[in-house]
């Protein structure tokens, strides 16, 4: 008997000393892969030969509760909550401010399906869907989403005679129809070639914006075609559209031509399509064509595809009319005017390249803008006057994809051609030795990403041959550099991340900050910010965040309290990943 009970005062001292070296081993600070330093010069380590962990996703059930360190001697009990309402599942703060929005004096102008976030920024977490899952991977997915995830059956309905959405068991599937794809999305893009073989898909037209976009079908074959499509509608009666284009893992975003400017920038897309998008063009005095002037770079195209292009009755005919002559006054020409098999018609019209025509017309109006542009379009208003073109080498501009990626403007003011070169190389260097190497990500999970602070899109281009896509957000806060980003053939947009973003909740599989974060509690709060990208973030997915030591350490304990598992890596990467977890109640 004294030896067995030896024996198991052994077998306890050992594996209580086990358990405490592996608590030690995951829990301490000192622990972190030996990763380069990241100036501009640095040495690339050889690759190692063990593969990185993937951490997998927490589905904690414990309390809401947790402490939460903010600092050495400052603890705060930090609470989370779960939205109120029907419609919480689907919670977009600065799109769902009921109270604001019974408050406009007008809905005429779209005011209703603009923004109105609301004060203070709400901290509550959305609920999942029922059975919500983990989301059909691209390419797939492209072509057939889970139903409970995004269970929203009326356009399947509404539109089941053109072939938007059907729903087949589990699954919701897109067969590539559309109000004017009568015969496919891809007949009509090849339509839209065979009327103006110049277009060349992919390499003179890159970047291009769809208007009133529907499930986002016409951005997702052109993907194909090595064409990226800023998809955008408003949150209206064509419900969720948005929300199964981003799931679909197509870009997108909620937006409208109401009151305010674009959330791009001036001079920045190749091509912009409206296929019976619903905009009035010729209302108040023109401002939203004027607006799409504003966005479609010098040479660009508008292809316009709606009944009043290839019906005569009369409605159709007042509408023909004012197109044409608000077209004229701002000299745009149309460059080809055609109807298909189908009896589909679309009318392609293009910006001029210098202010000649606008000198020479026999009125002045609409006028040329004289003041100088907001320095981003961000709660800007809607101008009646026409955008002055840049000077020097438009008509060169842009070279051709995918030379354009790694090339500058070259009257650029916003940077040179070596600052340039050198944001480049680093983020190459870091992306492919440190990102995809190093850190506990399942890159073959991620579509979606976006980039909190975009910079010169240096994250984006890195990542350009894998199959995903970036939505690269310039901050308010930050210099405007995101006319860089689109000149270089990629997406993005202007916002405040004190505030909500124009997308559904569970959108993105991955967000990624540089130096950003820290930066960000000189305006607003980062547990409001935190709660923010937890609601962007689809289950399982990631963010990835470069900060100093002191904004990791702090955003770590917040993701703790969300039951995210974290990880840091050599005092410089926070790599967390959400789980599936929810507060089980509200809390009184």
């Amino acid at each position: 008997m004294a030896m067995i009970s030896v024996q198991h005062v052994v077998v306890i001292l050992l594996t209580s000393l086990l358990i405490g070296i592996t608590f030690f081993l995951f829990t301490s600070d000192n622990l972190r892969f030996p990763l380069p330093s990241l100036s501009t010069d640095y040495t690339p380590l050889p690759k190692s030969s063990t593969p990185p962990r993937n951490h997998g996703v927490s589905s904690d059930q414990t309390p809401q509760k947790m402490k939460m360190k903010l600092n050495a001697s400052d603890e705060e009990v930090m609470k989370w909550d779960l939205c109120k309402g029907a419609e919480s599942v689907d919670y977009i703060p600065c799109l769902d401010n009921r109270d604001a929005i019974k408050q406009l004096k007008s809905r005429r102008h779209m005011e209703h399906r603009e923004r109105h976030c609301p004060e203070p920024t709400p901290k509550c977490l959305v609920p999942l869907p029922d059975n919500y899952k983990p989301p059909v991977p691209w390419p797939k997915s492209r072509d057939m989403v889970w139903y409970n995830n995004v269970p929203h059956p009326k356009l399947v309905e509404y539109k089941k005679e053109q072939n938007w959405v059907k729903k087949d068991g589990e699954f919701l599937v897109f067969p590539g129809g559309g109000t004017q794809f009568k015969y496919g999305v891809t007949h009509y893009v090849e339509f839209i070639e065979k009327a103006l073989p110049v277009i060349k898909w992919g390499k003179n037209i890159r970047v291009v914006l769809d208007v009133g976009c529907g499930v986002a079908s016409f951005g997702g074959f052109l993907l194909d075609k090595d064409v990226i499509t800023m998809s955008f509608a408003p949150k209206d009666e064509h419900e969720a559209q948005i929300q199964f284009a981003l799931e679909r893992g197509i870009p997108a975003t909620l937006s409208v031509i109401g009151t305010q400017q674009l959330t791009f920038p001036t001079n920045a897309f190749d091509l912009i399509h409206c296929a019976r998008c619903r905009v009035h063009w010729d209302a108040d005095g023109g401002k939203p064509l004027l607006e799409l002037n504003r966005v479609l770079r010098p040479g660009g195209f508008f292809i316009w595809s709606a009944t009043p292009v290839y019906r005569d009755n009369d409605r159709d005919s007042k509408i023909w009319t004012a197109m044409v002559s608000l077209t004229k006054s701002i000299c745009w020409k149309v460059v080809t005017k055609t109807v298909d098999s189908s009896g589909i018609g679309l009318v392609i019209y293009q910006k001029p390249t210098s202010e000649s025509c606008y000198k020479k017309r026999s009125t002045q109006e609409p006028p040329l803008c004289v003041k100088e542009e907001v320095k981003a379009s961000w709660y800007a208003p809607l101008r009646q006057c026409i955008s002055k073109l840049p000077s020097g080498g438009v008509q060169k501009w842009p070279e051709q994809w995918p030379k354009r990626l790694v090339s500058v403007k070259p009257q650029s003011g916003l940077v040179d051609v070596e600052t340039f070169k050198k944001d480049t190389k680093k983020w190459s260097e870091i992306v492919s030795d440190v990102y995809l190497e190093r850190l506990a990500v399942n890159w073959s999970s991620v579509r979606n990403v976006m980039d909190m602070n975009a910079g010169f899109g240096g994250f984006a281009a890195a990542l350009i041959n894998r199959p995903l896509w970036v939505m690269n957000v310039v901050p308010v806060d930050k210099p405007d550099t995101l006319s860089v980003v689109f000149d270089r053939g990629l997406i993005g947009v202007y916002h405040d991340w004190c505030e909500s973003l124009n997308t559904y909740p569970r959108t993105y599989d991955l967000l990624h900050s540089s130096f950003y974060l820290g930066d960000i509690t000189q305006r607003c709060e980062t547990v409001q910010v935190v709660a923010e990208i937890d609601r962007v973030l689809r289950p399982g997915g990631y963010l990835v965040v470069q900060d100093n030591m002191e904004t990791i350490k702090k955003l770590e304990s917040i993701l703790g309290s969300l039951h995210w598992s974290t990880k840091i890596y050599q005092d410089r990467f926070l790599v967390g990943r959400k789980g599936f977890w929810r507060p089980i109640k509200l809390e009184l």
